[in-house]
């Protein structure tokens, strides 16, 4: 049976709890220079731009340039996980596939309305209106077809020059900051090759947090999508990378996990980077993947769902054939994203004390 184990993040002072995992053994992790920094661009530098986002320092843009690589994956487990652990969670899918809604199990339900909402929201300047509890303390805003309106409607306002292009970057943000009190976290499940929305979401958050797969497509995207973070520093100017998860990778593969965090390196032209690289990775199970989105479960609840099933004994003494609920492999990769989230918490919680040390030096 696991513990019950709390890690407290210090700027909100509430607890990450779960009887189902132990959230203990977090391995030192180096501090991970600002993006910004990296680049030279000097953080907190005067911009002509201010906007006001006490409430958007928990958003966190899961991105990456290329499709494929996890990202609402790791939007929907990590925020399931956290949830779960009594965090309030927010999800805002992006995407036009609206693949969120498979994974969490709400598609075609009342609340899924293929995005329209959202695409209102962003378009006419309103807040959004997030679905509740489609688990207990998670909400999200569904994704969907309708969100190509959003990328037709803003992209020719971005191409503009002042107030337009502006309000037109900061719409997510805007549309974000009168609920954004209501959460300890807001993810944003980022689409692929979509300029508008990418922009937006940059601009909203305050710290990308990028999923690749070990092959040059991945890289290559994870190196548009930092260069995508320096065209909003005049209106987001302490934008912060969270960190680089390597997405799908087997056990074994230690010699390939050590190529993609050189790649890394590479990608974002300095050894610096390297400590942006997760220590934590998510395993590769396309079964698991499979049944969990084919079953609108978490990989964690899909496990559960397997070590509760029908054994296969004792389908033999009732005489009929066992079918198992889900692919034991569901384990492994409910592990691999514990560690990811537990990881994930570390590294939010050592970006806040610096931020807190900074305000103290700085007062």
């Amino acid at each position: 049976m696991r513990k019950l184990v709390m890690l407290v993040t210090p700027a909100l002072g509430f607890s990450l709890c779960s009887r189902e995992r132990t959230f203990t053994g977090v391995t030192s992790i180096a501090s991970v220079t600002s993006v910004t920094s990296q680049r030279g661009s000097p953080r907190g530098a005067a911009m002509a731009i201010t906007f006001d986002r006490s409430d958007l320092q928990r958003v966190v843009a899961v991105i990456n340039n290329k499709g494929g690589v996890g990202k609402t994956t790791l939007c929907a487990n990590i925020g399931g996980i956290l949830a779960e652990a009594g965090w309030r969670v927010l999800i805002v899918d992006l995407d036009p596939q609206g693949n969120l809604a498979l994974d969490l199990g709400y598609r075609h339900s009342e609340g899924d309305d293929g995005g329209e909402g959202l695409s209102k929201s962003l378009l006419f300047g309103d807040a959004v209106k997030p679905v509740k509890n489609v688990r207990p303390n998670l909400d999200v805003v569904p994704g969907g077809s309708e969100v190509e309106f959003i990328d037709k409607g803003l992209g020719p306002r971005m191409s503009q020059s002042g107030d337009v292009a502006v309000a037109a970057r900061l719409s997510l943000a805007k549309a974000l900051a009168p609920v954004g009190a209501n959460y300890d976290v807001i993810l944003l499940d980022c689409p692929p090759n979509t300029d508008a929305v990418q922009m937006i979401a940059i601009a909203a958050a305050r710290y990308f947090l990028i999923p690749a797969k070990a092959d040059d497509a991945s890289i290559e995207g994870l190196t548009l999508t930092a260069r995508r973070s320096d065209k909003v520093l005049d209106i987001n100017p302490d934008i912060d990378l969270l960190g680089v998860v390597n997405f799908a990778s087997s056990t074994s593969a230690k010699n390939v996990r050590k190529e993609f965090a050189d790649d890394v390196v590479k990608a974002l032209n300095g050894e610096e980077a390297r400590a942006t690289v997760f220590e934590s990775y998510v395993r590769h199970s396309e079964a698991t993947a499979k049944a969990a989105r084919a079953k609108g479960l978490l990989v964690h609840e899909l496990d559960k769902s397997v070590k509760n099933g029908e054994k296969w004994y004792e389908a033999l003494r009732r005489g009929v054939k066992h079918v198992s609920p889900g692919p034991q492999s569901a384990g492994n990769v409910a592990d691999s994203l514990y560690a990811v989230t537990q990881e994930f918490i570390a590294r939010l919680t050592q970006k806040e004390e610096e931020t807190a040390q900074e305000v103290t030096v700085n007062a």
